[in-house]
């Protein structure tokens, strides 16, 4: 059954320590999802929390970065390519053995924090043991299986999908309700007490993978 893992890794053993230890309130989310045995790593970046001037010495000075290039820069934030050394993608390769994926990756204080796909659960005990084994350390927050596969990034099952979807269509989270889950049910053709469960299920997953970058960076010390 997939797996979804989520935990955190050291940037002095990861990518990018330099660069953090320069500018301690920046703040890095990549934008591309990372699959184990890929060329490219990471090579789109979102950067918050520094001058763009401020950013690009102290990534030109980042011996764990090759080359970097500004796409597109606004107020507030920058987006960049960036080109990351061998000693990375071996590290990233070391994380992602047994085909898993890097659904999510905030880099913040000190640490990366992760969001990674297991095909199953033994999968993810065999790549932490092997990560462990080769002096990378991964600091496990939560395990999740997944029952089905499924509908989008967020974890959500088909089902969960349309229920949550119909119930904001129809005005169900509105203060006051446009509608009951009786009749929610009755359109989806379900019993109330399955809709209530699929609610509550895709609810607790959309939390828990939205709210995942602003929770595990909240709890860096």
């Amino acid at each position: 059954m997939s797996t979804i893992v989520q935990g955190s890794v050291p940037s002095d053993e990861l990518a990018l320590h330099r660069t953090f230890q320069s500018l301690p309130e920046l703040e890095i989310q990549c934008e591309r999802v990372v699959k184990s045995g890929e060329n490219a790593v990471f090579p789109v970046v979102w950067l918050r929390g520094a001058s763009r001037t401020e950013t690009e010495d102290a990534l030109q000075a980042d011996p764990t970065v090759e080359s970097v290039n500004c796409r597109s820069a606004f107020e507030d934030e920058s987006l960049y390519e960036m080109a990351w050394g061998d000693h990375v993608h071996l590290l990233l390769n070391i994380l992602t053995r047994g085909e898993a994926t890097i659904l999510d990756a905030i880099g913040w204080r000190d640490r990366w924090h992760l969001r990674v796909l297991f095909p199953d659960r033994e999968h993810f005990a065999r790549t932490h043991s092997f990560a462990e084994d080769h002096g990378l350390t991964f600091e496990l927050r939560s395990i999740r299986e997944l029952e089905t596969e499924p509908a989008g990034r967020y974890g959500l099952t088909e089902g969960q999908y349309e229920a949550l979807l119909l119930a904001a269509e129809r005005g169900y989270f509105e203060v006051s309700r446009e509608t009951t889950l009786e009749e929610l049910a009755d359109e989806l053709d379900v019993s109330h007490q399955a809709l209530s469960e699929q609610l509550r299920r895709g609810m607790a997953a959309l939390i828990e993978d939205t709210l995942f970058v602003g929770d595990m960076v909240n709890e860096t010390p």
